[in-house]
């Protein structure tokens, strides 16, 4: 009697452990989704997660300590890791993208319905990608070519370059405090057909360049327009 009892709750156990990971997940090793496959979920803890050119997951995409790469034409929701770089090739969907430690980069074409975010990281769109909410990071460079952000766009200790891009909302750079204090100036530079359609707000000085064929609404903060610097051509 008390073995068989054993037995049973040695099965309900491993049925309530296997439950809980979630499909496609692993503890500790890689991840992946095969081109033209379609998940529910891709997850790890310890291991890197792969999503194969135009497959389809209707769920999270995510790991812990661990790189993240979605293929060409794919298409994903929350893509998520916490130390580990996220890198979209061309012409994916996705509704959100978000790390901690670790870079974003996104192909051309691709399209965000919602935020990207990282603290510690740089940040790259590629030509025609679209950003339905904001963007934004504390440490790392931001910059955006020939790309639409519907909402804000912001940082505190990163350089941020604008080609041929457009801002519907705030390029916000902040005030650094506590552990994220620096004296380095950020370098924003708006670029040619650049257009923000909100205002430009620095909560800190930085080193503004701003092209004459750009459109800037008003700068606001603890610097004015008559703080930048005009140029011509691709780059100051």
């Amino acid at each position: 009697m008390a073995r068989n009892m054993s037995k049973t709750v040695f099965t309900i156990g491993l049925l309530v452990m296997l439950m809980s990971v979630p499909a496609f997940g692993a503890i500790n090793k890689s991840v992946s989704v095969g081109a033209g496959e379609e998940s529910d979920g891709a997850s790890s803890v310890n291991g890197s997660v792969t999503v194969g050119k135009s497959a389809i997951v209707n769920g999270k995409v995510s790991t812990v300590n661990g790189s993240i790469r979605i293929g060409d034409g794919a298409r994903v929701e929350l893509v998520k890791t916490t130390n580990g770089s996220l890198r979209l090739a061309d012409k994916v969907a996705a509704d959100e993208l978000r790390t901690t430690n670790g870079k974003i980069q996104v192909g051309t074409g691709a399209s965000i319905r919602g935020n990207v975010g990282t603290t510690n990281g740089s940040i790259r769109l590629d030509e025609g990608c679209t950003v339905g909410g904001d963007l934004s990071n504390v440490n790392g460079d931001i910059k955006l070519e020939g790309s639409e952000v519907a909402g804000d766009v912001s940082t505190t200790n990163g350089d941020v370059e604008l080609m041929q891009t457009v801002l519907k909302r705030d390029l916000v750079v902040r005030k650094p405090g506590g552990w994220s204090m620096s004296r380095r100036k950020p370098r924003i530079v708006i670029g040619p057909e650049s257009r923000i359609e909100g205002d430009l707000v620095l909560e800190r000085e930085v080193r503004l360049f701003i092209s004459d064929t750009a459109e800037v609404g008003a700068v606001r903060g603890v610097m004015s327009l008559e703080d930048a610097t005009r140029f011509s051509g691709r780059k100051p």
